[in-house]
């Protein structure tokens, strides 16, 4: 499975997405810290322009980064097999002496391996970048964050899991229709669905929601894979 994990990211030139993410990493971060010590987030009087909920640091950096890396990693689920299915370069990889399951799910992996990296990665650095930040200026929100804590790192860990796989609900969509525009169009409802508020309610910070998002998740996961053998190309 590893190798085929590597052969995807080679296949798939995954240094221009290592590129993308980075630089999706840096401008998220920038952006963040203008919000928290910049005052872009205040309203003429000073006071913060946010919802209720959203006063503390961590509301703002989970939201943005959620929405950019489910949208990013739908992406590249879309690029690595709805479009390899219709430029018919699929065909090829199910030539091979490998179970057609295997090889899917060994690019769903490829995808999800490097885009929860990615996800860590950039949550560390903007957290880092406003940890220092906030040792010289004054945040517009509540620092509520500790770095020093090991419930800190293992929630951040969790948190990108259930945001990174979410996308495989955008691909089964995908799949099913046929389009790589469908499954990044899932992707923005997805955010809406879960991210959104309406009135004080919201989804976002519910305790019980990740995990039946996780689990519904990997029923898609699944659902992507199952048939492989028997089914039609797209």
């Amino acid at each position: 499975m590893l190798k085929l994990i590597r052969l995807e990211w080679k296949k798939n030139n995954i240094g221009k997405y290592t590129m993308a993410a980075f630089i999706l990493a840096v401008l998220l971060c920038l952006f963040l810290f203008a919000l928290a010590f910049l005052g872009i987030a205040e309203d003429p009087d000073g006071t913060l322009d946010a919802a209720e909920g959203m006063n503390v640091i961590s509301a703002p950096v989970e939201l943005f980064t959620s929405m950019s890396f489910l949208i990013f990693t739908s992406v590249m689920l879309s690029s690595f097999i709805v479009s390899a299915y219709k430029n018919k370069t699929m065909n090829l990889m199910f030539s091979y002496p490998v179970k057609r399951q295997k090889i899917l799910a060994s690019q769903m992996l490829a995808v999800w391996l490097f885009c929860l990296a990615a996800l860590v990665f950039t949550k560390l650095l903007i957290y880092t970048c406003i940890y220092m930040g906030s040792q010289s200026m004054e945040s517009t929100f509540a620092i509520d964050f500790n770095m020093g804590s090991l419930s800190f790192y293992v929630q951040l860990l969790l948190k990108s899991v259930v945001i990174v796989s979410m996308s495989f609900i955008a691909l089964f969509v995908g799949m099913m229709m046929k389009s790589s525009k469908a499954a990044i169009v899932t992707s923005f409802v997805l955010i809406f669905l879960t991210q959104a508020n309406i009135g004080d309610f919201s989804l976002a910070g519910n305790r019980v929601f990740p995990v039946i998002l996780t689990t519904i998740s990997i029923i898609f996961a699944v659902l992507s894979v199952w048939n492989a053998e028997t089914k039609d190309l797209l």
